[in-house]
């Protein structure tokens, strides 16, 4: 018979998040399709809320992988005709303003949606991103007994609520951060292909080359210049003049003025001032200073061989504090380090208390701005200021401590307070 051990504190609290967790997606997920009433299969529909279809953001998937076969997404460019165009096929004017802000090369990936009926397409879209992402949570270190604490992490459902690519995303960063040593191609094609989102991926050059890893650039260098050059080839290299002409200013219009939902939803600095609602002026400059104190965070853990999970945590914390635009759903990746640090041994309960803030997250960060309250940009910032305290307690390792595979770890400083 085996002998069943009561769970540990710390334990029964994750037990319980997980639960919540589980809870939360899959009640948020059954009312949304209820209220929506049944949905047409071949064409989008309009969702419970009314103003969007359902999948809501994989619409612009879905559309951009259609103009694959038509000469290419040109016309969404352009705000205004992107959302007459909506307007025309919905036939109606009570819909949410859609902003299409993805390069060219992102059709080389998409188009084979564009040969499905829509809802199939979102069925598939969501299977496959989240099935990506876990396979990679899981190649990259995470324990199968913890495995539940990431599939049911809100970020999951808030990316499945939105139809947004987050999962794709956090599967190529976790891909390529776990394969720089052992398969530094497949890393450099990874980050690579992350040049459709560019700004999950501005501090990864900063690491590579602190961490000479040469052949991850070059490879990196070749996928982007194949990509874009692929998309010249098909539709002309105008695509790209057009892209920067009209999707560029729009994206910083978008910031500046962005309301609603959206103003919900972005973690960064600029976004807190903007939540406090200081002057456009005062956000640029605290952003700046936030990002700057976020690239001298990645340079003195990469400086010199350190802790590679704790590196590898602070790295994508301070990619979310650099950046002045990435969104909740994007917190997917969180999630598999939260994991990661999770199994760590030595940890305080004040720590794990960390872990389940940054944890719930996605929700609780729009909660606290309907009050105003900047809360994702000051969990990030603590979360990045507590893995430095982390970095700067451990003991100096050796430069394989640069190394991924098996994710060596050095020894754990326990606290005092375990």
């Amino acid at each position: 018979m085996t002998q069943k051990f009561p769970l540990s504190p710390i334990d029964d609290v994750y037990r319980k998040a997980i639960v919540a967790g589980a809870v939360f997606l899959v009640c948020m997920e059954v009312m949304y399709f209820w209220l929506s009433g049944v949905p047409s299969f071949a064409i989008p529909s309009k969702d419970a809320l009314g103003e969007t279809a359902i999948g809501r953001d994989f619409l612009n998937i879905w559309f951009g992988a259609k103009s694959a076969f038509n000469g290419g997404p040109a016309i969404f460019f352009d705000f205004w005709n992107y959302n007459l165009y909506l307007q025309d096929y919905f036939a109606t004017t009570d819909l949410h303003h859609y902003f299409w802000s993805y390069p060219p090369h992102i059709l080389l990936f998409i188009w084979p949606f564009g040969l499905m009926p829509y809802l199939a397409a979102f069925v598939v879209w969501s299977v496959l991103g989240f099935t990506a992402f876990m396979v990679a949570a899981s190649a990259g270190g995470v324990e199968r007994k913890h495995l539940m604490f990431v599939a049911v992490a809100p970020a999951v459902a808030v990316n499945l609520f939105i139809g947004q690519n987050g999962f794709f995303f956090a599967a190529l960063l976790i891909c390529g951060l776990v394969n720089m040593d052992r398969r530094p191609l497949l890393a450099g094609l990874c980050f690579g292909i992350m040049t459709i989102k560019p700004q999950l991926g501005l501090l990864l050059p900063v690491m590579l080359v602190l961490t000479q890893r040469w052949r991850v650039i070059a490879a990196a260098a070749v996928t982007t210049i194949a990509l874009v050059g692929a998309t010249c080839a098909i539709y002309g290299a105008e695509i790209w003049w057009e892209y920067l002409a009209k999707v560029v200013p729009m994206q910083r219009y978008q910031q500046e003025n962005g309301a609603g939902l959206l103003l919900l939803q972005i973690p960064s600095a600029f976004y807190a001032g903007r939540l406090v609602m200081l002057p456009i002026r005062v956000d640029w400059v605290i952003q700046g200073i936030v990002s700057l104190a976020a690239l001298a965070a990645v340079v003195w853990t990469y400086w010199r061989p350190r802790d590679p999970v704790l590196s590898m945590a602070l790295l994508v914390t301070a990619i979310f504090l650099f950046s002045p635009y990435t969104l909740n759903y994007d917190f997917v990746v969180l999630a598999w380090v939260l994991a990661l640090l999770r199994q760590r041994p030595g940890l305080a309960p004040r720590d794990h208390a960390l872990i389940l803030i940054v944890w719930t997250l996605p929700v609780t960060m729009m909660l606290a701005g309907l009050a105003h309250i900047p809360l994702g940009f000051l969990v990030l910032a603590a979360l990045g200021g507590w893995l430095v305290r982390q970095l700067a307690a451990e003991t100096a390792s050796s430069p394989a401590a640069w190394s991924v595979p098996g994710w060596r770890v050095a020894p754990a400083r326990v606290s005092p307070h375990a």
